[in-house]
């Protein structure tokens, strides 16, 4: 067995919402069968509030937009899927030394790090996720706020922040930044903000700007009363000092010697609810502080792994200034690995593990 200090230094990050689709269908049976006792005690969890279980969801036959996607199931399953994934990873070869997440992936990053057992995370991760199944509250939309070379594009942010403000002027409408995302601004806000954002941001690719079927105005004002709601159903009990350091969507550090679980608690329902969530700022805090030296992202899915290596160029990190930095870079050394692909999964496990 290595000792600690000839072990890889490792920044694990959760995924958010939007990760479990049509390909990530049987994760949890292809890849984690051995987990019976955790997916169970998920599953008594959401019997017990009339909900379908995650293992049925994950078996069926086909990929369904109306079950698979919307947040009471979509955050048990991405939770389950991503926490499995972070029990696998060797860690006689690697020392977590911080743990960071995407939007809903900061509750999994809490599970990660200790700051939620197994009772709390469920608690957490299902109540929020449930918050909208009578309806949903606004929604989200991204635009690329880069060039081609993966650089900030002056042009573009400017242009977003004068959208901002046009519709701050104009009644009946709400837009805010909700997620800084690498690359990538995501945008929260009612009907009308959305439909202003549509007709003002110039078509990209033919994909953007674009809307992200079944999410809510995620962490803007918009949710206010989810954030009352949140804190009046899930008791600050469930909050304990994580085991490993976690940075959060403000690139604030909460660590095993320091956190005040209050405050975690405040933080986590109150302006992570409410407030944009910097993702850039918590992977380039993240590297820089615990210089880490690989960074995996746990599955399902792969649809972070391009807003990582953005901010991670954002920053030089691994040496990487641009995109075909990364590109060529990942080739002779996988210093980004993927959990959710299946060629860079065996990277992060135990030798003849899946």
């Amino acid at each position: 067995m290595n000792t600690s200090a000839t072990k890889e230094r490792v920044l694990v990050i959760a995924p958010g919402r939007g990760c479990y689709n049509k390909e990530e269908l049987g994760y949890l049976k292809r890849l984690h069968g051995d987990k019976v006792d955790f997916i169970a005690g998920i599953d008594a969890f959401r019997r017990h509030e009339g909900q379908k279980s995650i293992a049925e969801l994950d078996a069926m036959d086909k990929y369904s937009f109306k079950l698979h996607t919307p947040g009471e199931n979509a955050s048990a399953l991405i939770y389950a899927c991503a926490m499995a994934d972070f029990m696998d990873i060797d860690r006689d070869r690697f020392e977590i030394v911080a743990v960071t997440g995407n939007s809903m992936g900061w509750y999994i990053a809490l599970a990660c790090a200790g700051a939620l057992d197994e009772e709390g995370a469920i608690g957490v991760i299902n109540t929020m996720g449930s918050m909208m199944q009578d309806g949903l509250i606004g929604g989200q939309m991204i635009y690329p706020e880069m060039d081609d070379n993966w650089h900030p594009s002056p042009v573009r942010t400017q242009m977003l922040d004068k959208l901002l403000a046009e519709a701050e002027a104009t009644e009946g409408c709400a837009l805010y930044t909700s997620i800084h995302l690498g690359g990538f601004r995501v945008l929260a806000g009612n009907e009308a903000g959305l439909k202003l954002a549509e007709e003002r941001l110039p078509k990209i690719d033919e994909r953007y700007p674009m809307r992200l079927y079944n999410h809510g105005a995620f962490h803007s004002p918009l949710l206010t009363e989810v954030s009352a709601k949140g804190k009046s159903l899930l008791p600050k009990s469930f909050f304990k000092a994580p085991n490993v350091p976690l940075v959060d969507g403000r690139g604030a550090i909460w660590t095993q010697y320091s956190t005040d679980t209050e405050k975690l608690w405040e933080y986590t329902l109150g302006h992570q609810v409410t407030e944009p969530y910097d993702f850039t700022r918590a992977v380039q805090v993240a590297v820089k502080e615990f210089a880490p030296d690989r960074v995996m992202i746990l599955g399902p899915g792969t649809t972070l792994g391009g807003a990582v290596a953005q901010s991670l160029i954002g920053c030089h990190w691994f040496g990487w200034q641009q995109k075909k930095d990364f590109s060529e870079g990942q080739k002779v050394d996988t210093r980004l690995i993927a959990m959710g692909m299946d060629a860079q999964r065996p990277l992060a496990l135990k030798p003849g593990s899946q």
